[in-house]
């Protein structure tokens, strides 16, 4: 019955053709973990080999002058249109999403210097987390807890009760890393303005697989990786976005050579660049780009609202797989049942999932072990196919002692 529901669903979803334009594994026979990596595009596989040869090995330093310059970006605005909402001259690439969300933090509690409160919840990403400690202890700040349904997130509720005149910063991230959970940043930032506040959104779990509307919802502040959704690879450069009616008047922190007005000219003080630009720092990541740009292109042609849909689809898909074959087994989901609450993962727990991932993994089915025993299901629209997701939980439930 569930093959055969696969095999449908497969066959009517429009999307359907998209995982054959990515390079695939002979070893891997479903893979649940596109929220934590995502497959290479074939494109990408001939854009490094053709880089090298042909860009790096034929141009040499010209290159910079020629398209690498503007590299960060030029990309910055195709990720902005295509998967943010955001107007050209807003986002820029470059740096780790660590590095890039320490900027913009320090960037933000300098723009409110008489405030000393920063909101964070208590099941944020460990990075968000650790680097807000060190900052606090930094800048003399204190953090202002809020602690969320495990298997959902921050409500505007808890953070309209929390917020007051104090708080500089509400930081949350936009699609919990663990549950699942897709916070509503809109509501969330109009509170967050309402007390005077500014909000920076963590998109990592979100960008390319939910769509956003940046200027529209008013966010000042946001960063997110590019290696999960936009299939960039390990430890591809991360993104940030700064609303433009801000950017002449908030001073970054790490203060590099690519962000000042003239970089070649070499000069002995700092001059920030106007616009985006001041929010670079070192030499960009040129490599790093090179994959991002592949994928845009297809979730260009694929559409936001169409890659959303498949997201819904697949997630609920795997959460019938799990009602029927895992509960009574005495698995728990973890993560919202109504889809517009949840992204493009799933998280369900048992106490064996350690040495059940263990043993999946040795066959070529790929989840994400999460401690103390959780299994995320990440199901990236563009590649993974509704059998893989049959034969994903369907394993799971084998290998349940």
């Amino acid at each position: 019955m569930t093959e055969s529901r696969a095999h449908e669903l497969d066959s009517a979803d429009p999307l359907g053709g998209f995982p054959d334009r990515f390079v695939q594994s002979d070893d891997v026979i479903a893979y649940l973990d596109g929220n934590s990596l995502g497959r290479p595009t074939k494109a990408t596989a001939e854009r490094l080999a053709g880089f090298v040869t042909d860009s790096w090995g034929a141009r040499l330093i010209r290159g910079w002058d020629e398209s690498w310059y503007n590299l960060p970006l030029t990309v910055g605005d195709r990720i902005g249109e295509i998967t943010l909402g955001a107007a050209a001259g807003q986002v820029f690439v470059g740096d780790s999403t660590t590095v890039i969300l320490y900027k913009l933090i320090r960037t933000a509690l300098d723009a409110r210097p008489d405030r000393t409160e920063i909101i964070v919840d208590t099941d944020n990403f460990p990075t968000d987390r650790f680097i807000l400690q060190g900052i606090a202890a930094e800048c003399g700040k204190t953090l202002k807890w809020v602690t969320p349904d495990p298997n959902a997130g921050v409500t505007a509720e808890q953070v309209a009760d929390t917020i007051g005149p104090d708080t500089a910063l509400v930081v949350l991230s936009h699609v919990a890393y663990r549950s699942g959970y897709l916070a509503d940043a809109p509501a969330i930032t109009a509170i967050a303005h309402d007390a005077g506040a500014l909000v920076l959104w963590d998109l990592c779990h979100s960008v390319g697989s939910v769509p956003m509307d940046l200027d529209a919802w008013g966010v000042d502040l946001a960063a997110g990786c590019t290696y999960k959704y936009l299939n960039g690879g390990p430890g591809s450069p991360a993104f940030g976005y700064v609303r433009a009616e801000h950017q002449d008047t908030f001073r970054q922190p790490i203060q590099g050579w690519m962000g000042t007005s003239e970089p070649f000219v070499m000069g002995p003080e700092y001059v920030p660049h106007d616009g985006i630009r001041r929010f670079l720092s070192g030499t960009p990541a040129v490599i790093g780009m090179l994959a991002i740009q592949d994928m845009l292109d297809l979730v260009a042609e694929a559409g936001m609202e169409a890659i959303r849909a498949k997201s819904e689809e697949l997630t609920a898909f795997a959460i019938d797989l799990v009602d029927e074959l895992l509960l009574p087994r005495g698995v728990a989901l973890s993560s919202p049942r109504d889809p517009a609450r949840r992204g493009s993962h799933i998280t369900i727990d048992h106490p064996s999932f350690a040495d059940v991932n263990a043993r999946l993994w040795a066959r070529g089915i790929i989840p994400d072990f999460r401690r103390p025993n959780g299994l995320r299901l990440g199901l990236s629209p563009l590649t993974t196919r509704f059998e893989e997701v049959r034969i994903g939980v369907e394993a799971i439930a084998a290998e349940l002692p």
